[in-house]
């Protein structure tokens, strides 16, 4: 779940257990390159998430080539308005609640510019999901959001002729629409009513969003817009990811993220072949935390973001960013993105020996090792570590970690 000014006590807090094995064997990597400006050939588009806070003209001025998509809250015209101006190419999304509405007094603040898709104050009261006691449901990580009921059609039709027409109106490329679940369990135990336990919630929320996302979906798709959903574990349902992705993109916001065995969780179910196989035109937004959570090793988690996000696709196609804040309050900068990788010379390649995912580019090669065990892959010649060092016929890998090397 993304923060942002109203809504800012967002973002589940995940408990990630990693198994760090001692006496690794794979060599300690390089510290991520210094460079602090994008590279004129990049492998991976940037992504800012700006719905943190108003975005101040400072940092409007530094996001000026450096994102390829920036989400924004829907108060923000303005400041998407400058951003178009220094860079017509860049595509503007705005933050809209799928599952959510949202109660406290700052939400009404913006002239009817809502983080959701419909007014909670004025929402039809049949709208709301209720327990089986009848009461609505709150978020308790998050006070004063309401969970609404998403499997209801006539929330479903409020909620995309609103967001369908003001983002028409207001120029937007599209829709960031958070809170696409999986599951209730994160914001709340509560059991809706009518179902019989907290798995029939769940599978009545998934239907519903199944639902919301494919009516929202087509009709931003008629008005030439995107529709790009905030998809939670896609990996636990096959067929998920391209059903929700179909109308522009989706982002996964826990990418390499760590699994209680050590591994990423990205690369586990079938995910990740579905986000290998989306079209080329459709966006694939990226995060990685890189605070605040435990890695394998220093830097693993920024490594392994970056070259995920390198095997998924060219440019314009995968964007991605490190996170350092819990609330995205700032816009996010990685050296590996001034790295001049350039154009990829054929598809990501897995190792069937040691599950090793490889990407050859014209300016250098990225390998990720998504498994809880290390592992040592061929490398091609001609290359060196990102600190000039030279490599032999092999290179080993840490487990849930990931190498780049460049031509020097």
């Amino acid at each position: 779940m993304i923060g942002g000014v109203c809504h800012r006590r967002v973002l589940v807090t995940l408990v990630l257990v990693v198994a760090v094995l001692a006496g690794c064997a794979a060599a300690a990597a390089p510290p991520a390159p210094s460079g602090s400006e994008p590279t004129s050939a990049p492998a991976v588009c940037g992504l800012w998430l700006a719905t943190g806070g108003t975005p101040t003209d400072e940092q409007v001025r530094y996001a000026a080539g450096r994102y390829g998509v920036v989400v924004l809250n829907a108060w923000e015209t303005d400041v998407a308005q400058r951003l178009r101006a220094q860079d017509p190419g860049i595509v503007l999304l705005v933050y809209k609640d799928l599952s959510s509405t949202r109660g406290y007094a700052e939400v009404g603040l913006h002239g009817g510019l809502l983080p959701t898709g419909v007014d909670g104050a004025t929402a039809d009261p049949a709208w709301f999901a209720t327990d089986t006691a009848g009461r609505r449901i709150e978020w308790a990580p998050y006070p004063q959001h309401w969970q609404m009921a998403v499997w209801d059609e006539a929330y479903q039709r409020a909620w995309t002729d609103r967001v369908v027409a003001e983002t028409v109106r207001d120029g937007w490329d599209g829709v960031f629409a958070d809170n696409d679940m999986s599951s209730l369990r994160f914001y709340s135990d509560a059991v809706v009513a009518g179902t019989p336990d907290r798995s029939g919630t769940d599978a009545l929320l998934r239907d519903g969003l199944d639902a919301l996302v494919t009516r929202a979906g087509t009709a931003l798709g008629e008005q030439g817009k995107v529709l790009v959903p905030n998809l939670s574990e896609a990996r636990l349902f096959p067929g998920r990811w391209t059903r929700h992705a179909r109308f522009g993109g989706a982002m996964e916001e826990n990418f390499a993220q760590y699994g209680d065995d050590g591994a990423l969780t990205t690369w586990q179910g079938h995910q990740w072949a579905e986000m290998l196989a989306a079209p080329p035109q459709d966006l694939t937004l990226l995060v990685t935390a890189t605070a605040g959570r435990p890695e394998a090793r220093p830097g693993a988690a920024e490594r392994a973001g970056f070259a995920g996000a390198a095997l998924l696709g060219g440019p314009s196609r995968s964007c991605w960013t490190p996170s350092t804040t819990r609330d995205y309050s700032l816009p996010e900068w990685s050296g590996y993105r001034s790295l001049d990788l350039g154009a990829a010379t054929g598809p990501a390649v897995r190792d069937g020996r040691t599950g090793v995912w490889t990407r050859g580019f014209a300016g250098g090669w990225v390998a990720l090792n998504p498994t809880p065990d290390d592992a040592e892959v061929p490398a091609p010649g001609g290359l060196r570590t990102l600190d000039g060092g030279q490599i032999g016929d092999t290179v080993s890998i840490g487990s849930a970690d990931a190498t780049i090397l460049v031509r020097r």
